[in-house]
């Protein structure tokens, strides 16, 4: 029940000394602040590193052939082999699971010759032989024309869809390249698209220099048969490609003789397990938030206990007359509490406003910037942890006043009188 009398006798006992009041309250308002602006960059520091990922298919392997490390049935050690097209029907039809087997070829490379021509013009660029899944399992954004399709496949197309880095190699300032031809060593390719990639950190720049033709018009033009370079393997939702990936390394061994305990054949990426590495390092990031926060907190509720100790000690006499005048103690238990509980709170709530104006800064300031290659990206709480930081006051402000409350309810009346 609501008691004007406690309350006014809380506030006076709170502001009787001002400069006291307000350095004790300091710890816990400094405590709440670093635990909000510690998780708050945690999450922007998350937001920023997922944002490399947006539009990648991260339940995604990729796969490629090594050097064979054992000898097998009657196989040499240090034999090299390729992957084929049956590779890819085979998988397709024994792992059950599986979203997108996507073959590849290459050409060229970093730091390769240059392989692309237009006119006068030439440079050295990626060409990958692909199928149209590709575009949903790596981040790409299509600025004009189309991406490959199933006619493309069937009817062994000789088009191509450029990166903005091989546009402006290639293309003069605001030419259309849409509808011209590139030579690609040797054989003509028609522009029939143009993208540009989202950001992946260091590779950003090195992925717009990419030039993308149909998986079967490249095996025709560049001799590879039915070989295929690598692939790209996408799970379906609900299954883990970390799980999966052992069948299918099993099917690649088993198809192409290779001991079935040689590691090394066969190379792989895993990008899920990547993935889920970089979630795990936020979760571990977020619980040295919540540690170094309490820490801070901690030492700011001490602060309050010792103060509590020593208003107990000033208002001995009146906590005496009280009990000799029937007052239990409970009541002068709960009296003590409420007080550090209120300081506590008031405090609190003063640092995640305090927190919350620091992040609206920062934000302000993020969204007139380009973030779309940041690490760092809309730092952010949500309701649960103010709630958790309010679960976390209210029990400060019970600990913190705990011990003065039992020195409360110990004082005699008899004892408290002789003060005087």
């Amino acid at each position: 029940m609501f008691s004007r009398d406690r309350w006014s006798e809380i506030i006076e006992a709170l502001t009787s000394n001002w400069f006291r009041t307000i350095l004790t309250a300091f710890g816990v308002l400094w405590g709440i602040f670093i635990l909000v602006i510690l998780l708050a960059a945690g999450k922007g520091l998350e937001n920023g590193v997922k944002q490399g990922f947006s539009g990648i298919a991260t339940n995604t392997m990729f796969m490629w052939t090594q050097v064979a490390s054992k000898p097998y049935k009657g196989m040499p050690k240090g034999r090299r082999y390729s992957f084929e097209v049956e590779d890819v029907t085979a998988i397709k039809g024994q792992v059950p699971g599986l979203r997108f087997v996507s073959p590849r070829n290459q050409l060229g490379g970093f730091g390769g010759a240059n392989n692309v021509v237009r006119g006068l013009n030439t440079g050295a660029f990626n060409v990958y032989g692909d199928y149209p899944e590709i575009i949903q399992q790596e981040p790409m954004d299509i600025t004009s024309g189309r991406f490959l399709n199933y006619s493309d496949i069937n009817e062994k197309r000789k088009v191509a869809i450029i990166g903005n880095g091989v546009q402006s190699a290639l293309y003069d300032i605001n030419e259309d390249p849409l509808g011209t031809y590139i030579k690609i060593n040797g054989v003509n390719f028609m522009v029939i698209g143009t993208y540009k990639k989202k950001s992946r950190g260091g590779d950003a720049e090195e992925g717009q220099k990419e030039i993308y033709v149909p998986f079967t018009a490249f095996s025709q033009a560049f001799n590879r048969g039915n070989k295929v370079g690598w692939m790209a393997i996408t799970a379906k939702d609900g299954y883990s490609i970390t799980n999966l990936k052992g069948d299918i390394i099993e099917i690649i061994k088993s198809r192409h003789t290779i001991h079935p305990d040689d590691d090394r054949a066969v190379g792989n990426f895993d990008l899920y397990q990547e993935f889920s590495k970089v979630n795990g390092l936020f979760i571990a990031l977020k619980g040295v938030a919540y540690f170094v926060g309490v820490l801070v907190l901690l030492s700011g509720i001490i602060g309050i206990s010792n103060i509590m100790l020593i208003v107990v000690k000033e208002r001995t006499n009146e906590i005496g007359v009280r009990r000799a005048l029937g007052a239990t103690p409970w009541s002068i238990r709960g009296q003590i509490l409420m007080e550090s509980i209120f300081l506590t709170i008031i405090s609190g709530m003063a640092g995640i406003i305090l927190a919350t104006a620091v992040i609206w800064l920062v934000n302000f300031q993020l969204s007139q910037m380009d973030t779309s290659e940041m690490m760092f990206l809309n730092p952010s709480v949500n309701l649960g942890v103010v709630m958790v930081a309010l679960s976390i006051l209210i029990i400060s402000g019970l600990l913190a006043g705990l011990i003065p409350a039992q020195q409360a309810i110990k004082v005699k009346p008899v004892d408290a009188l002789r003060t005087e």
